[in-house]
């Protein structure tokens, strides 16, 4: 099954780490928490700071956030790291025969229920905060 992109949980892994170090978090040391190139690290940061979510110092580095972390929901995160493209999470396959009964009905059918999905996905990381995932920290 193919997997969305890893940005959002980095992105979670970011926001959560600055939060719980305000002030200590450069890139390097965000890159060596989440265990991936730095380079990587700056660009989700960059969708972070374009989303209003952190400011970076530049020069020294050091990233902060701009919004408590109770008010900061993963689902802000998820639309922050563009994981997915405008629109619809889940994309039908093109040109269906419409010769066939399922064909011509297939995407009619189930997009109520990829809908559906969608919306209970997007309704759960809503629900979750920042400040909630710094209380799983150990």
């Amino acid at each position: 099954m193919k997997q969305l992109s890893s940005r959002f949980s980095m992105g979670v892994h970011i926001l959560t780490l600055i939060a719980v170090m305000p002030g200590d978090c450069t890139g390097d040391i965000i890159a060596g928490s989440v265990n991936t190139n730095p380079v990587v690290i700056r660009r989700i940061m960059a969708q972070l700071k374009k989303a209003r979510l952190i400011s970076v110092r530049p020069g020294v580095g050091g990233a902060t956030l701009l919004k408590d972390p109770a008010s900061i929901s993963l689902l802000e995160v998820y639309h922050a790291v563009e994981v997915i493209d405008e629109g619809p999470l889940f994309n039908f396959h093109q040109n269906s025969s419409p010769r066939c009964p399922v064909g011509r009905t297939i995407e009619a059918s189930l997009t109520a229920e990829l809908a559906e999905a969608q919306a209970a996905m997007e309704q759960k990381l809503s629900s979750v905060s920042i400040a909630k995932m710094m209380g799983q920290v150990g």
